[in-house]
């Protein structure tokens, strides 16, 4: 197998991966919101929870270290639940 259709097929998993009902939604959230998103939390990038690059769910959205990424998740009680992670390597 050619490595454009190996390239494929890794694609075609994370798409699968973001579309499935209990994935939550996720996004690289922008370096300028990053400096306000810790200003409110009054906290270091580092301090954030880490998830490492080679997770499913970063993979999937293209997220490398050093990256903040925003995790909406549903919830029975609030409606939706905004975390944030810190990538770290690995």
């Amino acid at each position: 197998m050619s490595s454009g259709g190996r390239r494929r097929k890794t694609e075609e998993r994370f798409r699968r991966i973001l579309e499935h009902e209990y994935m939550p939604k996720a996004e690289i959230v922008p370096k300028e919101e990053v400096k306000e998103i810790l200003r409110q939390l009054n906290a270091k990038v580092f301090q954030l929870p880490w998830i490492r690059a080679s997770d499913p769910l970063a993979r999937a959205i293209g997220a490398k270290p050093g990256n903040v990424i925003r995790i909406i998740r549903k919830s029975d009680t609030a409606g939706e639940f905004v975390t944030y992670r810190f990538v770290v390597p690995g």
